[in-house]
């Protein structure tokens, strides 16, 4: 199992559209510590080119697309 699975498999389980995740809950979904680089809006990034795709983003998999908040808060966005 990928370190980003269960944040995966925690969004697909999410009827709203929007679900919004302190650093701490998205922590405890995916049982470990984010990497500091996670406070910058990049390491959210949404592309899905190849080159430029993260381990990270297993959001897209599930049909949602990250935005940093602030240096503490993501929000998920089911995309359209």
């Amino acid at each position: 199992m990928a370190k980003y699975d269960p944040l995966k498999r925690y969004l697909s389980r999410q009827k709203a559209l929007r679900v919004d995740l302190t650093f701490t809950e998205v922590e405890r979904i995916i049982g470990a510590m984010l990497p500091k680089s996670a406070q910058r809006p990049q390491w959210w990034a949404n592309e899905t080119d190849a080159e430029t795709s993260h381990v990270q983003a297993a959001w897209r998999d599930v049909g949602f697309k990250a935005f940093l908040v602030d240096a503490e808060q993501v929000r998920f966005e089911k995309a359209r």
